[in-house]
């Protein structure tokens, strides 16, 4: 199986920290989030991964060139943001034919990749995707997600203002074919968006595969600092990093 790490993003809601740095280049615990998903994707047996950049491309392509594993990692800039599904669309080569793990760097998460593979493996007939889920304690931030007895996504609910759980979209995905050929097919070179555009059509054939261990959108200073927090991290503030 291949990984296509979404990695492009402005980092718009963590300013200051990214004037100057990538959102997926931001440390913790002592490394930055795209190590963390590299490392655990690589010790999952991942053939290949596919990181796409834009935003200060160069500082993230110069730590790539510089990680361990780089001859297993290939880069895809984006001169322009394509949106999440607009990647996929635009890298659906890359796939080779086969179902792929799509995933966004600004999360920090122990999900067990092995684990997730195995559940798409036995999902039902019917399901063409698999969403990792995670309970989160910002539900008006987050998708959330309704599910049937079979653990397939029902109903999907995108940071509305009255949620009805706490169940969300870990924005970890296992696409089938399928869905990578119907974001090739949506794409129409302007973007597209998964949770909004794609996710949507696909409801009653998702399966939802929970994980209970730590996990959390690294998308704001204040979750930043709680991660900080979370793994000990010496300067929870970051005002060290990020006096610059």
């Amino acid at each position: 199986m291949r990984a296509l790490l979404l990695a492009a993003g402005l980092g718009s809601r963590l300013r200051p920290i990214t004037n100057h740095l990538p959102k997926c280049l931001v440390p913790i615990a002592g490394k930055p989030l795209l190590q963390h998903w590299l490392d655990a994707l690589l010790a999952a047996g991942l053939e290949r991964v596919l990181v796409n950049t834009h935003y200060l491309s160069e500082l993230v392509v110069g730590f790539l060139a510089g990680y361990g594993e780089s001859g297993k990692v290939e880069i895809v800039h984006e001169p322009r943001l394509l949106g999440t599904g607009g990647t996929v669309a635009a890298n659906a080569e890359f796939f080779q034919g086969e179902a792929g793990l799509v995933l966004h760097a600004d999360n920090l998460s122990d999900l067990g990749l092995p684990g997730m593979i195995r559940a798409h493996a036995g999902r039902p007939p019917r399901c063409a995707m698999t969403m990792a889920t995670f309970d989160t304690d910002q539900p008006r931030a987050s998708g959330i997600v309704e599910r049937d007895d079979e653990d397939v996504v029902t109903a999907f609910h995108e940071k509305v203002p009255d949620p009805p759980g706490t169940r969300a979209n870990a924005a970890v995905y296992i696409f089938e074919p399928e869905v990578i050929s119907t974001c090739k097919t949506l794409f129409a070179e302007e973007t597209l968006d998964l949770s909004t555009e794609v996710i949507p059509l696909y409801l009653g054939r998702i399966l939802a595969h929970h994980h209970a261990g730590y996990h959390r959108d690294i998308g704001s200073p204040e979750s930043l600092r709680q991660a900080r927090v979370d793994f000990g991290d010496a300067d929870p503030v970051g005002a060290t990093l990020y006096s610059k």
